[in-house]
């Protein structure tokens, strides 16, 4: 086995050179093992070790670089790993061995369109074409074969007997191995290959009939015009003299009928007037005739300078006088000149290109040479000049009565030297050069103007800013005078209103004094003198009961009624104490109707939610839990700049829970708590909480508002007074 170390491949082995060729392109890059049997059909020696084998499925190329490479007719097997190729998959780290020996493939006659495509890659093939050029390369031969309108090149080895030049213009069947040439990056297929493994595989059908130099020369206008048993499989000949060359790639030639192009790579020099014969097969570019693959040799005969002429524009509309040597007149648009690179992609000196406008089209003037010609700075733009050269036309036909038969798509003209640009007039004063110059000056001066009125309308602004600035320092001193009048005069109405509140305070301070002086006074007149009387009627029915029952019951009976009595007195003035509130609503209307009250001026949203089964609680709890509600909405009223508030009076089986809600700024109740605050609404309720042996949870954060929940038990068993929990503990 050849190749590199053998690898363990843990899959079924593809075995068909048409199962790898099947694969897609990022299937293939899995490194799928394939193990392959076939015959080794094309193997170049400058191919590094790598070669092509085909099985009864198809051919397949096996990337064996730089290792030992087998001869084409062995017979091998061949294992390695799948690869996507830059084309078509490919079988990558090869190991083969030679079986032996095989004939190979029978070749398939190949359809150009398919083979051009790259369907055929890999595959051994048939074709038949015409050999359009033919040179050695070391040991092999080169041809460039026509086959149907497409150029194939052909590789096999150098036969012995013929010499590469007489094959051009003969008919050749070959058979081998297609292979594409490809663009890596994009996977694209750009040319196409046949690679003849043997010289008997290369076969002459019909070489060229006679020589075409000796045929008779066609005149350059005929080439393209209708001949009997002509053919673009034939060479032609055509003489002329040369009015333009590049040199290994074309030239111009005219005689007595017209002009015409010649595509040679042949690099012989000709001087301008030298008089050639040249043979070529006939193509068309822009639907116009040439001679392609061109054949040159000098006639011997003496040069003749050919003259141009001058050309009704009409006619080269019409695609008249392509190739031959004319004169234009036209006004010089522009200028440019760029290195000039031939067919091998090197740069050949310098091209200088004016643009042209006539009054019947605008065309191209150029010229090609080593540097660019002093005389050409003499030709400023906006000049009127007269061109002498080769003309080059692109034309397109139309079919149809109502368009032109033929129709110019552009035009060149060729300098055969820098004498054939002549200025007739020269450009006025006023040319787009010293126009650009104008127009940069006077954007310079706008500029410049530009900058100096923004330097100006700075300092204005600043002139006004400052002006501005005192202005408003004025009217900040005027309105503090005016803030401080209104202060003093606000601080006197606080003070007065002080006085007053603290007049009233005084006034009800001894009004609840003189309440309690009568209640004490009520107390004593009524309830303790009435609560004596009933004691002596006992202790006298006592001690008449039994000497006299009759008095004694009259003395029980009179204090039956003093206690019934004293009932009735003592709820007066127990009633005389109870909230007006509850007395005038339930615990739920006297909430709602305290938090309407409270929020109505701050524009709060107030939402008020009972549940459970409203029912009477005692008289104390009710007190407690409304003066509770009636601090916590004074707070949110006061403080807490809300603008939503909830509550919710929650009657459970076991237990009633107030919640009050609100969005406002929030507090810190952990720091609110202790006497030495100030603060004592939260002291009052915590201590109303506890005188109901109830929970209060006040759950509260600078900035994310405040919750209040109260919970009263119904029952008897003794709940913590107040429920330690974060985030505001109570305690």
């Amino acid at each position: 086995m050849h190749g590199q170390t053998g690898e363990q491949f843990p899959e079924e082995p593809l075995t068909t050179a048409a199962a790898i060729l099947s694969l897609p392109s990022d299937e293939a890059g899995t490194r799928r093992p394939v193990v392959v049997t076939g015959v080794v059909t094309a193997a170049e020696a400058d191919w590094r070790g790598q070669f092509f084998v085909q099985d009864e499925t198809g051919g397949i190329f096996v990337e064996n670089i730089g290792r030992p490479a087998p001869a084409p007719g062995d017979r091998v097997m061949v294992r390695g790993v799948s690869h996507p190729g830059a084309f078509a998959p490919i079988i990558s780290a090869p190991q083969w061995r030679k079986l032996g020996t095989a004939p190979l493939p029978d070749p398939k006659p190949a359809l150009i369109e398919n083979l051009e495509a790259g369907v055929e890659d890999g595959q051994r093939v048939e074709i038949a074409g015409v050999v359009r050029t033919a040179h050695g390369e070391e040991t092999r031969l080169v041809v460039d074969l026509a086959v149907a309108g497409y150029r194939v090149q052909v590789y096999s080895p150098l036969p012995g007997d013929l010499s590469p030049a007489s094959l051009v213009a003969a008919r050749v069947l070959v058979r081998g191995t297609a292979a594409t040439h490809y663009n890596t990056a994009l996977r694209h297929l750009t040319a196409v290959a046949v690679y003849v493994p043997r010289p008997e595989d290369f076969i002459v059908v019909q070489p060229e009939q006679a020589d075409p130099f000796a045929q008779p020369v066609l005149p350059a206008a005929s080439v393209a015009q209708y001949r009997r048993g002509g053919g673009l499989d034939q060479r032609v000949h055509v003489r002329g003299t040369v009015t333009w060359q590049r040199p290994g790639e074309q030239l111009f030639i005219q005689d007595a009928s017209g002009g015409i192009r010649i595509e040679s790579r042949q690099a012989d020099a000709y001087r301008d007037g030298e008089i050639v014969d040249a043979v070529g097969f006939i193509d068309y570019r822009n639907r116009l005739p040439l001679l392609c693959d061109g054949v040159l040799r000098r006639s011997g005969k003496a040069p003749a300078r050919m003259q141009a002429k001058t050309i009704p524009f009409q006619e080269i509309m019409v695609g008249k006088h392509h190739g031959e040597l004319i004169r234009l007149r036209g006004l010089v648009v522009d200028h440019a000149i760029r290195p000039a690179e031939g067919r091998d992609g090197q740069s050949h000196g310098y091209m200088s290109t004016w643009l042209l406008q006539s009054p019947d089209a605008t065309f191209l003037v150029e010229y090609e040479g080593a540097g660019n010609s002093p005389a050409f700075d003499l030709v400023p733009v906006g000049s009127t000049v007269e061109a002498e050269g080769v003309c080059v036309s692109t034309v397109d036909t139309t079919i149809g009565d109502s368009a032109p038969p033929v129709r110019l798509l552009s035009l060149k003209i060729l300098l055969r030297s820098p004498s054939g640009l002549t200025v007739l007039a020269k450009p006025s004063w006023f040319t787009p050069a010293r126009l650009r110059t104008g127009i940069g000056l006077s954007i310079l001066g706008l500029i410049i103007s530009g900058i100096w009125l923004r330097t100006v309308a700075r300092k204005n602004a600043a002139l006004k800013q400052l002006i501005r600035e005192r202005a408003q320092a004025q009217s900040e001193l005027q309105e503090a005078h005016d803030t401080l009048e209104q202060k003093v005069e606000e601080r006197s109405r606080q003070l007065q209103v002080e006085m007053t509140a603290r007049k009233t305070a005084k006034v009800q301070f001894k009004a609840v004094l003189a309440e309690r002086t009568r209640l004490a006074r009520d107390l004593h007149d009524t309830l303790e003198q009435m609560l004596t009387g009933i004691a002596l009627h006992l202790d006298a029915s006592a001690k008449l009961a039994g000497r006299d029952p009759a008095v004694s019951g009259q003395h029980l009976q009179k204090a039956r009624n003093w206690l019934h009595q004293s009932q009735v007195d003592l709820r007066r003035s127990i009633w005389d104490l109870r909230s007006r509130e509850l007395e005038q609503f339930d615990l739920a209307s006297a909430l709602r109707h305290t938090a309407e009250q409270l929020v109505s001026d701050s524009g709060a949203e107030m939402e008020f939610h009972p549940a459970g089964e409203p029912r009477s609680l005692p008289e104390v709890v009710e007190e407690n839990i409304l003066r509770i509600g009636q601090e916590a909405l004074t707070n949110i009223a006061k403080h807490a700049h809300a603008t939503k508030l909830g509550i919710t009076l929650d009657f459970q089986p076991q237990e009633v829970v107030l919640r009050i809600t609100d969005n406002g700024v929030g507090f810190d109740p952990a720091a609110l708590l202790h006497p030495e605050t100030g603060h004592y609404g939260l002291i009052g309720m915590s201590e109303r909480a506890k005188r109901m042996n109830s929970k209060l949870i006040i759950d509260s954060q600078p900035g994310q508002g405040t919750r209040l929940t109260v919970h009263v038990p119904l029952g008897h068993a003794a709940l913590p007074l107040v429920e330690t929990k974060t985030p505001a503990p109570l305690t």
